[in-house]
């Protein structure tokens, strides 16, 4: 007589599909223990155990279509193996081998890949749910009836991009699965220091989201219930939130223990264990035996050593510096269009931008918009306004204030082959999103050669008595992240032309937009879609007196300075500040030997300083003065105009070049 505390129902399941269960149930279980022992063989250094959890992965990853994507964690092993990565490469990607999914640039489950429909996660808990999004929003765009499954512990809830995904998936309808795997601890800390919930479904209420709760150690309850909800989310597409009850047999990483869990509660889940549960359950079924059961087992377990023995004589990874540098950008090699007429018209910045933007989202079909107020309204400065005319409000989407959850769609939308184009309402609200472009949008394709083509719109700086929370230069921020391009356009000609090229670029970009210009200065442009080189500078004024190196703003400043002094001088617009055009700055010094760099930013960490330390170095034999910064107060931004002014690198300007000149 067979006894098991779990009551499983295989419905309409063959004795084989029973079987292929177990199967697949059972091999991260012996995957696990081999890392285990290796982990006290001192053979490998960090482990992530899910042991006790396996049904939840197993269960959920069948009953998806295999070219649906999803999005685990730590403790999911089971998706991997399901999905039929083979254990040799996951052994590799572990233990940092250059045949792993990432180059040895990441560990563990850290790693994406397409070709398993598998998006992983970084550290960041909550991260992965807006990519979700995305890529469920694709599935909508292409009319394909597919869902996207993403997976949240417990202790993720608490994260501001939980709630940010659930409500936007809610309000778009997006045809994703939020599963949470309540496993009782967030780390170390127990859920009633987490959440003052009782159950996690009781959450769907507020977001007007349909809830159900599973058996998180019953793989025919996860699998049956999964492959229910997906099949109605294809034809009916909605997201739904999904709470699987579990418990985690080891600590959350190997070195941390688990001498903070009460050992009844280890008793207690001991007897619900998915894997011996099941086993019982078969027997009692006669679809298994102990002769059986042992064949399973050698069959699973049969190449293990031998994948162990090869991965472990891999050659430790020798880095070639070339090779970094290289991965950190998506290959891409720009093609400089030029328009196709030569009509033209004078048009203001915020014209011209609204123009590239119309004109690139007709070259792109495969291009969406998204951003508060950016469709009816037209945007809070108008730029998109009755765009969602023209292309429909599936490609203009209104959103929540959500800049994290959005900018992570945009992510997801990139990896099933979309461009995005996302606006911030205010460059200063960026910080709510930043997250998800210095970890996922940055380091994307360094990662695991996934291209992150998403354009961030961020209407910047200061000058029109908005305060210091709508004024905000925020350029430097990002400015030290591999893997970003920032263009910051000073002029209509140019923001229209570095745009469209923007849009074409693969690899993420900060496209900056300085509010004071949008409506104050106009230029000729030409009327056609066409493009400018990203990463090379302008020479906006010639001179022999000395050089001032600037972007946004400040080459308006630069020019009335001069201008006002009397000084002849060469006017260096940056317009790309990563990369930025080193040999067009080397030329500048070089003509003149005396540089001032300029910039709207607060003076201290600027790139200013970057730019200046560079000429230190690379060009001290051209200088016959120092370099000078001028940069605006080391202060927020102020509100009232004096104050505003007094602030602004402006008006310290004058004196500044003056001093300069006569060095």
């Amino acid at each position: 007589m067979y006894f098991c505390t779990v009551n499983f129902n295989r419905k309409n399941l063959s004795d084989e599909e029973l079987l292929h269960i177990y199967k697949r149930l059972l091999y991260p279980r012996i995957i696990e223990d081999k890392m285990l022992i290796l982990l006290r063989q001192g053979k490998i250094g960090k482990w992530f155990s899910g042991i006790g959890q396996e049904a939840i992965s197993v269960g959920a990853t069948m009953s998806l279509q295999e070219d649906e994507y999803i999005l685990p964690l730590h403790r999911n092993l089971g998706v991997f193996t399901t999905r039929g990565i083979p254990f040799k490469k996951l052994f590799a990607q572990w233990q940092g081998k250059k045949s792993g999914f990432t180059k040895g640039r990441d560990r563990s489950f850290h790693f994406g890949t397409n070709e398993y429909h598998i998006v992983g996660m970084i550290s960041h808990l909550g991260a992965m749910l807006g990519v979700a999004n995305g890529i469920s929003l694709a599935h909508l765009l292409n009319r394909h009836e597919k869902v996207s499954l993403v997976f949240s512990g417990d202790g993720g809830t608490s994260e501001g991009d939980f709630h940010e995904a659930m409500n936007v998936a809610a309000v778009w309808n997006l045809p994703v699965i939020f599963l949470i795997e309540n496993n009782g601890y967030g780390l170390s800390t127990p859920s009633n220091e987490q959440f003052k919930c009782k159950q996690f479904i009781d959450k769907g209420i507020g977001y007007g989201m349909e809830a159900y709760q599973v058996d998180g150690n019953n793989i025919l309850e996860v699998y049956h219930r999964v492959s229910e909800l997906s099949a109605s989310m294809r034809n009916s597409p909605r997201p739904i939130l999904l709470e699987a009850m579990t418990f985690r047999m080891r600590g959350h990483e190997e070195a941390s223990g688990t001498k903070y869990v009460p050992q009844q509660l280890f008793d207690d889940w001991g007897k619900k264990d998915p894997i011996s549960n099941y086993e019982q359950y078969l027997m009692g079924e006669g679809v298994l035996d102990e002769q059986k059961k042992q064949a399973i087992y050698d069959e699973l377990k049969s190449g293990m050593d031998e994948d162990l023995a090869e991965v472990f004589a891999e050659p430790e990874i020798q880095a070639d510096t070339d090779e970094e540098l290289q991965d950190v950008y998506a290959p891409y090699e720009q093609e400089i269009m030029g328009p196709a007429t030569d009509s033209t018209s004078e048009k203001r910045l915020v014209d011209a931008i609204s123009d590239g933007l119309r004109q690139s989202m007709e070259r792109f079909p495969n291009s969406v918009l998204m951003g508060q107020d950016v469709a009816e309204y037209g945007g809070v400065f108008k730029i998109s306004d009755n765009f969602y005319k023209q292309f429909g409000k599936e490609r203009v989407r209104n959103t929540p204030i959500t800049e994290s959850s959005i900018l992570g769609a945009g992510y997801g939308l990139a990896i099933k082959g979309y461009k995005a184009i996302v606006e911030m309402q205010f460059a200063d609200f960026v910080t709510c999103g930043f997250n998800q472009i210095v970890n996922n949008l940055a380091k994307s394709h360094y990662r695991w050669a996934q291209p992150a083509d998403v354009v961030v719109r961020m209407p910047t700086g200061a000058g029109v008595g908005a305060g210091p929370f709508h004024s905000q230069s925020t350029e430097a921020w990002f400015y030290h992240v591999p893997g970003l391009k920032i263009i910051y356009p000073s002029t209509p000609y140019d923001a229209k032309g570095l745009l469209c090229a923007a849009i074409c670029d693969p690899n993420p970009v900060m496209f900056f937009e300085h509010k004071a210009l949008y409506r104050s200065i106009e230029g000729t442009v030409p009327d056609d879609y066409y493009t400018l080189e990203i990463g090379k500078a302008k020479s906006v004024s010639t001179g022999d007196e000395l050089t001032v190196i600037t972007y946004g703003w400040g080459v308006h400043w630069a020019m009335d300075g001069c201008k006002r002094a009397g000084i002849s001088a060469e006017v260096l617009d940056l317009r790309t500040l990563l990369p930025w055009d080193r040999e067009a700055v080397r030329q500048a010094v070089e003509k003149t030997g005396k540089v001032l760099v300029l910039h709207e930013d607060t003076l201290t960490g600027g790139i200013g300083a970057e730019i200046a330390a560079w000429i230190s170095e690379h060009c001290f034999t051209s200088l016959d003065a120092p370099v000078i910064r001028v940069g605006s107060l080391d202060t927020p931004v102020p509100l009232a105009k004096d104050l505003e002014d007094k602030f602004l690198a402006r008006h310290r300007l004058d004196e500044a070049l003056v001093r300069l000149r006569e060095w």
